[in-house]
């Protein structure tokens, strides 16, 4: 079973975003409840860099969301202030700070403030020099931060959400199958941290009805390298089957393509065509094309 930490809450949104800026709780408490109804586990409050607003954006938001909820939140935003505020402001369970990048100035400022206030932390594998190239630069960094986080600030490893990036699947193929191999050898470099993705990053690009399939199909294949929880569209139902393991058939099938044994199209339903296409396409078996699922 993966946990999934809701997504929709962002100030990108056109509809959220102006709720945002405009200080609206209904539309922003609305969604909430949505997102606790679908059985997300955390809402993320994305508030983006936020600038000089951040701290009383935060300090104002925390309180709206949980007045209808008593999920957890992931506070997200780069505005280092903002997330001391929304930490705060923070009464109902664990928060979550999303996140920590792997770099000198991010770690010291951030690492403080997830001691102090017992907070959860996503461990973003963004280095100094930006994107990790392969799996053992993810590995390299990933010890890093651990090794910080638990050695100098005696932050227990459970606290450690490890996200190896996701990138586009039209984009950087290499990529997705480096985050996979890294999620294979994660448990022997970080014992008893977890991990986290953001799983839409997969299908950022493609045609708007073509990424639930994406982000379900790239659900299965971190799943079964144990991924711990996953930043996900809380309105996707077929996603949260796959993430409560509701939909065991989809999943044998794509390990079928992943270890490239033989499947008969002809025995399958248009679903799991669908789901076997989109294996390979993500698996680099077949070239990317907004058109894969016609072929």
């Amino acid at each position: 079973m993966v946990k999934c930490i809701g997504e929709n809450l962002n100030i990108m949104s056109k509809k959220y975003g102006k709720a945002l800026k405009e200080r609206d709780p209904k539309p922003l408490q609305e969604l909430a409840v949505q997102q606790t109804e679908a059985g997300m586990d955390w809402v993320d409050l994305n508030i983006g860099p936020a600038g000089k607003m951040g701290e009383e954006l935060m300090t104002w938001l925390v309180p709206v969301v949980h007045e209808v909820t008593d999920l957890p939140l992931a506070l997200d935003t780069s505005n280092i202030k903002a997330i001391e505020a929304g930490l705060k402001a923070h009464k109902k369970g664990r928060p979550l700070i999303n996140s920590i990048m792997v770099r000198p100035e991010r770690m010291d400022a951030l690492l403080p403030l997830a001691k102090e206030y017992d907070a959860d932390f996503i461990a973003l594998l963004w280095g100094p020099e930006g994107m990790p190239r392969d799996e053992n630069e993810r590995g390299a960094l990933c010890s890093e931060i651990v090794f910080k986080a638990t050695g100098e600030y005696g932050i227990a490893p459970e606290r450690i959400y490890v996200d190896p990036i996701q990138t586009p699947v039209n984009v950087q193929q290499n990529q997705i199958m480096s985050a996979l191999e890294f999620m294979k050898m994660f448990q022997d470099i970080a014992p008893g941290c977890r991990s986290t993705i953001g799983l839409s990053n997969v299908s950022n690009g493609p045609p708007e009805h073509l990424r639930p399939i994406l982000n379900q199909v790239m659900l299965i294949l971190l799943k079964r390298y144990g991924m711990y929880s996953a930043i996900v569209d809380c309105f996707d139902t077929k996603l949260h089957d796959i993430a409560k393991g509701k939909r065991p058939e989809l999943e044998a099938l794509v390990h079928k393509v992943e270890d490239g044994e033989a499947i008969d199209m002809s025995s399958l339903s248009k679903e799991e065509v669908d789901f076997v296409k989109t294996a390979k396409v993500i698996l680099g078996h077949a070239l990317y094309s907004d058109s894969w699922l016609e072929i």
